[in-house]
């Protein structure tokens, strides 16, 4: 990219408030495409890439929240419709960029992002992994969607979703090994160690975009598997090659994404249910008490009863004055902002639990 230097000195930070932006982008009737894209390569300079980066994206529209690291680039975006040619041509523009693939969202939301946000991280993928012994660009096979059917159908492989519980929960693949993992670096040695016995098998690997299974599948041959594979570009691109080449789709219920939307439907079919009462129920949410902002599962008719929040305690807080409820912010403790995402994982036990079930 260019020296950020020669450019005149510009804004390279969001400065409007959140809310102020959300009814901006609910008012507009502009009409946008979303996308992800990953792309591992070396950054000598993370801070004057991601500058550059936010000075060619904002001058495009470009919302979204992308992360730059020495090893890489991870993004979810959105782009105005009318610069999306642009787009592609700005993209290939930069080298590391060239023949990159984007991943179209299955669904086209309206409004996913409402500002654009582009950090500099230490891994554009949290993995744990220090040992320099690790090579992650030895990685597994990628597998089309019409290969991944194929490869899915031999009774010797073993299926795994490299994601998250809480978006495996509301949608995977058809017999899918699914962790019960609260962060990427959590399940790689999680997933190793409970195949250790089935070196044997072929173990196909996927996720949303394709981005966590590029490192999974390089841990897993590091681990010392061998027939390793990976569902390229993941989730929505197998979706798309699915539906253009007419093969049976294997994935059951909702892909969980990382926007506004929470999710995009890929079956009819709900398999999850409502954490607070146990209703078939799919939908995310956040709870509205944004000092708890829980990330759960509630359905409509809970989403009445307790405001759009998680707990009784987060009503009866959402409903004192704005300037009692700062005042006491402080002292209190809600689910969210004590255990962050683990405290999904033990909601949803709790839940269960007092259900019976």
């Amino acid at each position: 990219m260019d020296n950020t230097s020669k450019r005149p000195l510009r804004q390279l930070h969001n400065r409007v408030n959140r809310q102020e932006l959300k009814a901006r982008m609910m008012a507009s009737t502009e009409q946008r495409v979303t996308l992800s894209y990953y792309r591992y390569a070396q950054i000598a300079d993370p801070k004057a890439f991601r500058d550059e980066l936010y000075l060619r994206y904002a001058e495009l529209g470009v919302l979204g929240r992308i992360y730059v690291a020495q090893e890489g680039v991870n993004a979810q975006l959105s782009v105005p419709e009318t610069n999306f040619e642009a787009f592609k041509a700005l993209m290939d523009s930069i080298d590391i960029f060239q023949n990159i693939r984007l991943n179209i969202a299955v669904e086209e939301p309206a409004q996913a992002f409402f500002a654009l946000i582009i950090k500099v991280r230490p891994k554009i993928v949290a993995d744990g992994i220090d040992d320099p012994a690790f090579n992650p660009s030895n990685t597994g096979i990628h597998l089309n969607a019409e290969a991944f059917n194929a490869l899915t159908d031999d009774p010797n492989t073993i299926v795994v979703d490299m994601r998250n519980h809480y978006e495996s929960e509301v949608g995977h693949f058809e017999n899918a090994i699914t962790p019960d993992a609260v962060t990427f670096r959590e399940e790689l040695p999680m997933v190793a160690e409970l195949l250790e016995q089935h070196k044997d098998r072929n173990i196909v690997m996927y996720c949303t975009g394709g981005i966590r299974c590029e490192k999974a599948s390089a841990y897993m041959k590091y681990r010392g598997f061998e027939n390793v594979f990976q569902l390229e570009g993941g989730i929505i691109e197998y979706t798309r090659q699915a539906k253009n080449k007419g093969l049976r789709n294997k994935f059951i219920g909702k892909n969980f994404v990382f926007d506004e939307r929470l999710g995009e439907r890929i079956s009819s079919d709900v398999i999850a249910k409502c954490h607070q009462c146990g209703a078939t129920c799919d939908d995310h949410t956040n709870c509205r008490n944004l000092h708890c902002h829980i990330l759960f599962i509630q359905c409509p008719a809970c989403a009445e009863k307790f405001g759009g929040c998680c707990s009784t305690e987060c009503h009866d807080f959402m409903q004192l004055p704005e300037a009692e409820r700062l005042a006491k912010a402080p002292m209190m403790q809600f689910q969210g902002s004590v255990f962050g995402k683990g405290v999904y994982r033990a909601f949803r036990k709790k839940a269960l639990s007092l259900r019976g079930e």
